[in-house]
């Protein structure tokens, strides 16, 4: 009887080169540091990163043996809004954003996870957001990751939302 094959342990970051395998997650897989998952040539795998990485489409992992992981975001359920008018999108972001809702943000486009009461709200603003399986990659603000790539603390424990009551993030 042949010994079982012992988990691949991506524990690294690889700033290049060519990818031997790949890992399709949705994004709430991709926000946590640590994981089990299966690779999409069905290899057995674990994720262990530093707390609060965020994996990002095209992100490369890597074991202690030399394998070389690319990350591609799953297709997932969606609500996405085509909008034209830039005012009217702000508006829309702005009242998301102000329910910390996750956004994809492209040029007169806006996605978030599928929500039908979020999307009766944007008809309401007098936009149609539509339902889309696609893959979701939010701004890297929301979960932590700037755009150099660290993770940041907000440094408060509560705030005032104008006249919509005051609440503690968390952190």
């Amino acid at each position: 009887m042949a010994a079982p094959t012992p988990m691949i342990e991506l524990d690294r970051r690889i700033d290049g080169g060519p990818a031997e395998a790949a890992l399709t997650l949705p994004l709430d897989k991709r926000i946590r540091s640590r994981l089990r998952v299966t690779l999409d040539d069905g290899r057995d795998a674990g994720v262990f990163l530093a707390r609060g990485e965020v994996l990002r489409d095209g992100d490369l992992l890597g074991s202690a043996d030399g394998l070389v992981v690319i990350v591609r975001a799953a297709a997932e359920p969606v609500s996405e809004v085509h909008c034209e008018d830039p005012l009217l999108l702000a508006r829309a972001c702005y009242h998301l954003g102000n329910r910390h809702v996750a956004l994809q943000i492209d040029g007169g486009r806006l996605r978030y996870q599928h929500d039908h009461v979020l999307d009766d709200m944007l008809r309401g603003l007098g936009l149609e957001p539509a339902f889309a399986e696609v893959p979701f990659e939010p701004e890297p603000g929301a979960y932590g990751r700037g755009a150099n790539g660290h993770a940041h603390e907000h440094g408060h424990a509560a705030h005032d939302h104008h006249g919509h009551g005051s609440h503690d993030h968390g952190h």
